[in-house]
């Protein structure tokens, strides 16, 4: 028995996949791991990327993402070895030592104060997509997905959006696969450079979020210098990819259907908010994993401690036992779940913050750009990773 295949893994459990390189993957990331769950049980091990288990069934996936008793979030990256390196905060910590770091970024993207930048990315959505309306074209994933969310991330932590790329380029070497820089060197660049930058907002706190973070009150204490490099680093590392990636993906989907733009066209702030919840759930797209805290049995396998479950959070949702056809955008979908998100005690707190951020470009754009169609050089290869992504989203329309 190989080392990646274990004695007590039984041979009907085994798929020989990479979850960052699934079959098909280029084509369609999500229709990927749609065959992925009808080719394999709801809990499968592969031996690739050191070894781990799988959990495809979106129950089985909801319940290892919310049960801190059983799986630990002490390594949530695969392979093991890298995720080992990860150590970043609150997101390797379980409850309820995580409780005080979460309470600082759910204090920072609470509803009340994602509302009030409501009018802000508005303005900045309007702007961005009356720039290029005229054209008859546009870049979408250079011209917008690239620019409105990171625009509006890097003034909410007060940081200069001159700095935007080589953020991107660590940040995309901790979440890709096959990284432009080592992991390792992607988080000592992080730590140099936010360290300058915490000392700067101790000495003179502005109103922006690390400044809030690294001088906030915790049981009495400030953030020391480590927790709070590797708390302002995964804020940073959240905020410049995953909503990037999301638009992608939806804004791909209504430049091939119609339908789904007219449906969207008639729907006033709070319809359109609401079925931001159906597009979260057709293209979630975020792949950690948890930690076997004790030798257990589950779901008919025995796990052993160490052990990694990958939990590729777009599954729940792509699941047809919990959601009827789900491959289809359907706006009037009731009861759907998913786990974009997350769940349970590590859910995303900058959620509102996406769904507002995806919301108001499908109002904004559809406003002055009511149809439009995939360009011919567009690419829309996908590649995995940590977040999933489509390559290249270049937008036609008649002017």
């Amino acid at each position: 028995m190989s080392p990646n295949h274990p004695a007590h893994v039984p041979a009907g459990r085994v798929v020989d996949v990479d979850i960052y390189a699934l079959p098909g993957q280029a084509d369609d990331f999500h229709a990927a791991w749609r065959a992925l769950q009808d080719a394999a049980p709801p809990l499968a091990w592969t031996p690739r990327n050191e070894g781990h288990w799988i959990a495809l069934g979106g129950d089985v996936l909801a319940e290892v993402q919310s049960d801190h008793t059983r799986f630990s979030n002490r390594v949530i990256v695969l392979p093991k070895s890298v995720g080992e390196k990860h150590g970043l905060i609150p997101t390797t910590i379980d409850p309820p030592a995580h409780r005080p770091y979460r309470k600082l970024l759910n204090d920072g993207f609470s509803p009340a104060r994602v509302r009030k930048l409501h009018d802000g990315i508005r303005a900045a959505a309007a702007a961005l997509v009356e720039e290029f309306a005229p054209r008859g074209r546009c870049d979408f994933t250079h011209d917008y997905a690239q620019v409105l969310p990171i625009r509006i991330f890097m003034a909410l932590v007060g940081l200069p959006l001159g700095d935007v790329a080589q953020i991107r380029l660590w940040a995309e070497s901790m979440t890709r696969p096959h990284p432009p820089m080592p992991f390792e060197a992607a988080k000592a660049a992080f730590f140099d450079y936010l360290a300058p930058v915490i000392a700067a907002r101790r000495a003179a706190p502005g109103d922006d979020l690390l400044s809030e973070i690294v001088t906030a009150d915790i049981d009495g204490r400030h953030l020391d210098d480590a927790e709070a490099l590797a708390l302002c680093t995964q804020v940073l590392i959240a905020g410049v990819d995953t909503v990037v990636n999301i638009l992608g993906f939806v804004m791909l989907h209504l430049a091939r259907n119609p339908s789904a733009r007219a449906a969207l066209r008639d729907m006033d702030a709070r319809g359109t908010m609401m079925a931001t919840h159906e597009l979260f759930r057709r293209f979630g797209l975020v792949t950690i994993a948890r930690t076997v805290r004790d030798d257990i049995e589950f779901h008919g396998c025995q796990l052993k401690a160490g052990e990694l479950v990958c939990i590729p959070t777009q599954v729940h949702g792509l699941d047809p036992a919990i959601n009827p056809d789900p491959l289809a955008v359907d706006f009037g979908r009731s009861g759907a779940r998913h786990s974009a998100f997350g769940s349970g005690p590590h859910m995303c707190p900058g959620q509102e913050l996406a769904r507002a951020e995806v919301a108001i470009t499908i109002a904004e754009w559809l406003k002055r750009i009511p149809d439009f169609r995939l360009a011919a050089d567009a690419d829309t290869r996908c590649s995995g990773g940590i977040v999933g992504q489509v390559n290249r989203v270049v937008l036609e329309w008649e002017t």
